[in-house]
């Protein structure tokens, strides 16, 4: 994260519930028709463990299609790598700083163009999903108006609200950040899912602690250049940081456990 004063952090207690970096392309029929082995051998050492899932989606002239996406993931099940004939990402569940996970997508990035050799790209996106724990981060007694800025709040930002009293309260903004990148953003209290690892194996499960959910979802549309990736992909980050540092207040900033870089 960048701070106003153009200070870099790393937080040692991040609240980063999954980071999700989707890249879309004119459809490629041959990854629809049959299966992606040679780009598997180029990944495999990284992403060893492999599924293949067939997704069914309602269509405009109300027919429905099935689409396979390929799943690479990781050893230890943190990281995922998906493919379809339109789209690839790449997310984690164990986000370490912007640089490393950069580094792990420019490598898939790269066999991809190498064997795929995609015209460009019409949708670059970036989107952090973060789940802010007054549990883990030793907060309880805070409210939430103590942790969060007034303008993702809605009416808990209110002094005279009982947080106890509201069952649902949201805020979602669509704003465009410059001539090319894009905000769509959804902030407010919830509870969320998360797959676990225990002795019956990988199962979904729903916690109980109601967290606070800052959902930042950020892209650019258009023709995307293959040169240009690097560049869209630095700029989205660049206001994922800003984003999200206007939105924590000095408190939820200094419970993370910031390391200035």
């Amino acid at each position: 994260m960048k701070s106003a004063d153009n200070k870099r952090f790393i937080y040692e207690k991040n609240q980063i519930v999954e980071t999700i970096c989707q890249l879309r392309f004119p459809a490629i029929l041959s990854i629809e028709t049959r299966e992606p082995a040679d780009f598997q051998e180029i990944i495999r050492e990284e992403f060893p463990r492999y599924s293949c899932q067939e997704e069914t989606q309602p269509t405009q002239n109300g027919t429905r299609k099935t689409t396979k996406n390929y799943n690479f993931i990781s050893e230890d099940g943190r990281w995922k790598l998906n493919l379809t004939r339109d789209f690839i990402a790449l997310s984690t569940v164990r986000y370490g700083g912007w640089e490393s996970f950069a580094h792990r997508l420019d490598g898939a990035l790269g066999h991809f163009i190498q064997i795929y050799k995609p015209a460009f790209f019409e949708r670059v996106g970036l989107r952090y999903l973060n789940g802010f724990s007054r549990e883990q981060l030793e907060l309880t007694e805070s409210r939430w108006r103590e942790l969060l800025r007034p303008q993702y709040l809605g009416v808990l930002g209110s002094v005279d609200i009982n947080e106890a009293d509201v069952t649902k309260c949201a805020v979602d903004i669509e704003q465009k950040l410059d001539e090319r990148c894009n905000l769509k953003l959804h902030a407010g209290p919830a509870s969320i899912r998360r797959a676990m690892r225990t002795d019956k194996g990988l199962q979904t499960v729903q916690e109980q602690e109601t967290r606070f959910i800052l959902d930042l979802d950020l892209y650019a549309g258009g023709k995307i250049a293959l040169s240009d990736v690097a560049e869209t992909l630095e700029s989205l980050h660049t206001h994922a940081d800003y984003v999200f540092s206007n939105a924590i207040t000095d408190t939820l900033h200094n419970a993370m456990s910031p390391v200035e870089l």
